[in-house]
């Protein structure tokens, strides 16, 4: 899913990719974006989100460049694409410089969105653009140097109108065996006129990739903002996010960048994943992304 879906758009839409990095303990999650407001007015902009702080950078829709068939984004002097990133930004309280280059992306066995791809009206898709993949390179960041040297990266992508009104979103990658990588979101799914509560999840471990989902049959049997329990057929999986040191970011409603959401781009948060009640992996990981709107 790394096609670009904003071409024939007129007003109310967004487009933007998450790119997350990280290595022993640091971590910077990078969002270029382009949406088109209520009123047809498009523009781009670049969100930095780290450790320790978040930051918005605007740009005009002249400074923003995108291939409509595969990843590939520029936005004023910094680029983004398979073979990594290139970033020149130097906004008043952000400046980031460097290349990070990628190697081979893992890709999902088919679309996270299952059968709902073909739905054109959804208030908002979600690509996983790659799984995982190994990180070479360093950025400057506000004068400190961040090697990237042996980290991993991951890399997703929503589209469509707004964010949820209501959502949990985590994902985590980590390293036992290989890269292993879990991604999973409940929202409230406005649909036809009525709503539900959607789930997207997608597990990489030891290789082999698991899904669960709506259209898999999930229930949804506990969602509380400390305790996730997800269960769907000999599936089970368990996430205890702490949603530590969250940082504002400014997410699409009606294609305005409006609406303020809180993001811990590094949390701790606990994964058991069991299989025929079976224990595949029990993680509790420093290094997850939360994000937890209800």
């Amino acid at each position: 899913m790394v096609h670009f879906h904003g071409e024939k758009q007129k007003q109310s839409f967004f487009e933007g990719w998450y790119l997350k990095h990280q290595k022993n303990g640091k971590t910077i999650g990078i969002i270029p974006a382009f949406h088109i407001d209520h009123c047809g007015k498009a523009s781009s902009s670049i969100q930095i989100i780290t450790d320790d702080k978040s930051y918005y950078i605007p740009f005009p829709v002249n400074r923003f460049k995108v291939h409509k068939n595969k990843f590939a984004v520029q936005i004023g002097d910094s680029s983004f694409g398979t073979k990594g990133i290139d970033i020149n930004i130097k906004h008043k309280d952000i400046c980031v410089v460097g290349k990070i280059y990628y190697s081979q992306f893992i890709p999902l066995n088919y679309d996270i969105m299952g059968p709902f791809t073909v739905c054109q009206q959804m208030q908002c898709n979600h690509g996983v653009v790659s799984l995982a993949h190994e990180l070479k390179g360093s950025l400057m960041v506000n004068g400190k140097v961040m090697d990237f040297d042996g980290g991993v990266g991951y890399i997703e992508k929503d589209w469509g109108t707004s964010f949820p009104k209501k959502y949990l979103w985590t994902q985590c990658g980590w390293v036992d065996g290989g890269n292993n990588n879990i991604m999973a979101s409940v929202a409230h799914i406005p649909f036809l006129g009525c709503s539900f509560t959607g789930c997207i999840c997608t597990i990489l471990y030891h290789g082999k990739q698991y899904r669960i989902a709506t259209y898999k049959g999930v229930k949804i049997s506990k969602l509380t903002d400390d305790l996730i329990i997800l269960t769907q057929g000999v599936y089970r999986l368990e996430i205890r996010p702490k949603k530590d040191n969250p940082h504002k970011l400014q997410a699409p409603s009606l294609g305005d960048m409006t609406r303020t959401i809180h993001e811990s781009v590094a949390c701790e948060v606990g994964y058991r994943f069991f299989v025929n009640k079976k224990l595949v992996f029990d993680i509790n990981s420093k290094e997850a992304s939360c994000e937890f709107v209800f």
